[in-house]
C-alpha cells in the first residue's frame, strides 16, 4: 500500500473511509498535472463563473445555456490536460456512497441553519431569491429551473474542487507539506473562495457569505474527502438546494392559494 494511504498519514474514520481510495493528481498517481496547467484550470473556473453571473437569460430555459457553459469550460480544460486520467475525480457510486449524500445533506442543513440564525442576528441576512415567482410560472419553467440549477450545482462543484486539487498538489509536491496539512489547507482556502463567489448572490453581505456558505462548503467538500468522488458531493448538494427551493416553491403557492 501506498504509504500515503497508512493509518498515520490519514484522518480518522469519522473523516476517511479505510480503503484504497486516495485524492488523485497530488503525488503523481495517476498522473501528474503541472502548476501551470493548473493555474490555467483555476482561470478557467473563474471564465465559467462569469459566464455565469454575467451572461444574461431572459427565463430559466435560456439560462440554461450560462449554466451548462459554467461547469463546461474548466470541465473541458481539465479533461485536455489529463487526457484518459480525467475520470478519476469521478467514481462508480455504491450503496454506501448513496447514503453518504443523505448524511452530508442533512448535517449540511444542520449545520448552516445553525451558524445561519447566528450570522443574522448579528450580521443581518439576505434571502437568496432564485426561487422567487416560479410559483406563479409554467411546468417548463420550472422543470427548466431544477434541470438548470442540478447543473450549476455540479459546476459549484467542479468550480470548487478542482482548485482543491489543485491547492492540495502545491502545498505537498511543491511546498513539501504532509498530506494532512495540505488537505486542510486546500479545504479551508477554497471554501473561502467558494463563500466569495457567492457575495453577489447576497447582497454582498460578507458575513453572510464567508460564515455561512463558506461553511456549507465546509461539510460538502468534507463528502468529497470521505469518497474521493466528486459525485457524491454534488449528490449532497444537489439535495440541500433542491429541497430548499422546493419549500420555497410549496410555500409561495400555498400563500397564493390562500
Amino acid at each position: 500500500m501506498d504509504p500515503e494511504l497508512t493509518a498515520p498519514n490519514r484522518f480518522g474514520r469519522l473523516i476517511e473511509r479505510r480503503d484504497d481510495r486516495d485524492f488523485p493528481y497530488y503525488n503523481g498517481e495517476p498522473m501528474t498535472v503541472a502548476t501551470w496547467k493548473w493555474l490555467l484550470i483555476i482561470v478557467a473556473c473563474v471564465l465559467g463563473f462569469l459566464v455565469l453571473i454575467l451572461v444574461p437569460s431572459s427565463d430559466e430555459i435560456t439560462g440554461l445555456i450560462p449554466r451548462i457553459l459554467f461547469p463546461a469550460i474548466p470541465l473541458t480544460l481539465f479533461i485536455v490536460f489529463t487526457g484518459k486520467h480525467w475520470s478519476a475525480i469521478f467514481r462508480r457510486l455504491t450503496g454506501r456512497d448513496w447514503l453518504t449524500m443523505v448524511v452530508f445533506w442533512l448535517l449540511n442543513l444542520a449545520v448552516t441553519s445553525l451558524v445561519g440564525i447566528l450570522v443574522a442576528a448579528l450580521f443581518g441576512a439576505n434571502a437568496n431569491t432564485a426561487a422567487d415567482g416560479l410559483a406563479d410560472a409554467g411546468g417548463a419553467e420550472i422543470l427548466a429551473f431544477f434541470v438548470g440549477t442540478g447543473i450549476q450545482l455540479f459546476g459549484e462543484e467542479i468550480f470548487t474542487l478542482l482548485p482543491f486539487l489543485a491547492v492540495m498538489y502545491l502545498f505537498y509536491s511543491k511546498a513539501k507539506l504532509s498530506r494532512k496539512t495540505s488537505i486542510i489547507l486546500a479545504w479551508l482556502i477554497t471554501a473561502v473562495w467558494f463563500g466569495a463567489a457567492h457575495l453577489p448572490t447576497y447582497g454582498w453581505n460578507v458575513a453572510q457569505a464567508l460564515l455561512v456558505i463558506g461553511t456549507a462548503r465546509l461539510v460538502l467538500t468534507l463528502a468529497f474527502i470521505r469518497t474521493k468522488n466528486i459525485a457524491v458531493s454534488t449528490g449532497a448538494h444537489i439535495l440541500n438546494d433542491w429541497s430548499t427551493f422546493g419549500f420555497v416553491i410549496l410555500t409561495s403557492a400555498a400563500m397564493t392559494a390562500a
